[in-house]
């Protein structure tokens, strides 16, 4: 079965699809071939550039057209395609929006971690308004046509899937929930004794000011400072101060995330954007217990008192009594990273993950195309 994945190539996009292609070298019975979008020319990033002025309020509508920019070049891809392929498979909708034509005139499996309707409160590079509901209803319409030109819509976590059926109408019987998982690392050698335990708190995040880490610094110097270190792995420039590191050079598939996670007695995250959070199951991974703020799919994720701590919103100080009950008692750090390490096994493998999606594309190329 020939499959070609479209990748819209953004944010934690790139780590999902290493692990998945990796994964699927398991399955000779899949002949993958991968596009993904390039980084914007200048061309695109006029299109898309912010309007002085509508962009303070929300209504330049600037995720939309950076949409419509990423989706205009996988159309001009898919029209110049000469190979035939049996499936296509197109990660996220939004670069779908334009090809519709395409996707219902073939099996196509559209896969996303959240909607347009979700989206519009979360883009790292948006500040919702009082005008977001109007800029996202401009959305909804070209974003239902990929749906239902789609054979089979796959949701991330049950909260993507609720969006689909409440906000978009796609039939239930067409959605899949499948959290596409990572390669699992060894396991980690034998946690120190209490004395010599690790007091470090790992944050990952691209943009320190969306993903909540500048919060978690902040938090971290008023409460926590005087019994661990900060590591923060972010590309970001960040003023360097005793108990903190950064780490701007870890690049994905290099390994670097579990060098670091292995020496973490807390994996912190403060994000109230991500809409699943790779990171997040990057650490469980690696056996560390995760502090996590109450959002989107994270109660999918983390368990909350079995492999790390779900925290409301703006809560500071939760937070950080959560983060110091983990240093304090490293005995239930280490079980709850057994747990999460378990955890991940049984749902977040990429092993099995990708044999669910590969039975989905059979199915798709079973049944045809979608509606068109």
């Amino acid at each position: 079965m020939r499959v070609h994945f479209v990748s819209e190539n953004v944010g934690g996009h790139a780590t999902l699809h290493l692990h998945l292609h990796r994964a699927l070298q398991a399955h000779p019975d899949i002949d993958a071939t991968l596009f993904e979008v390039p980084p914007a020319g200048l061309g695109r990033k006029l299109l898309a550039a912010p309007v002085p002025g509508l962009a303070r309020l929300d209504l330049d509508f600037h995720p939309l057209r950076d949409q419509l920019a990423r989706s205009a070049v996988v159309r001009r891809h898919l029209a110049g395609l000469t190979q035939p392929m049996d499936v296509l498979h197109v990660y996220t909708h939004n670069v779908g929006l334009l090809s519709v034509g395409h996707i219902g005139r073939q099996p196509t499996v559209v896969s996303l971690d959240a909607t347009n309707a979700q989206n519009g409160y979360r883009l790292p590079q948006r500040y919702p308004t009082r005008f977001t509901p109007l800029t996202v209803a401009v959305t909804k319409p070209l974003e239902r046509r990929v749906y239902r030109a789609a054979t089979f819509v796959i949701a991330h976590s049950l909260w993507a899937e609720a969006s689909l059926v409440e906000d978009y109408g796609v039939e239930q019987a067409r959605i899949r929930v499948i959290p596409f998982g990572i390669g699992i690392p060894p396991p980690r050698p034998p946690s120190p004794t209490a004395e010599g335990a690790s007091r470090r708190i790992t944050f990952i995040g691209r943009s320190m000011e969306r993903k909540g880490g500048h919060w978690l610094l902040d938090m971290w110097r008023k409460y926590l400072s005087d019994v661990s270190t900060l590591t923060l792995v972010t590309p970001e420039h960040v003023p360097g101060e005793p108990g903190v590191e950064c780490v701007s050079d870890v690049r994905p598939g290099d390994g670097r995330v579990f060098e670091l996670l292995a020496d973490t007695a807390v994996y912190a995250f403060p994000s109230p954007i991500d809409p699943f959070g790779y990171s997040m199951i990057e650490a469980m991974a690696a056996g560390v217990p995760v502090v996590a703020v109450r959002h989107a799919a994270v109660p999918e994720i983390v368990e909350d008192g079995v492999t790390g701590v779900i925290v409301e919103p703006g809560d500071d100080r939760g937070f950080a009594g959560a983060v110091r009950g983990l240093l304090d008692d490293p005995a239930l750090g280490r079980r709850m990273g057994e747990a999460g390490r378990a955890r991940v096994l049984e749902r977040f493998d990429v092993r099995v993950t990708t044999r669910q999606l590969a039975e989905v594309l059979e199915a798709a190329h079973a049944e045809g195309g979608g509606e068109g």
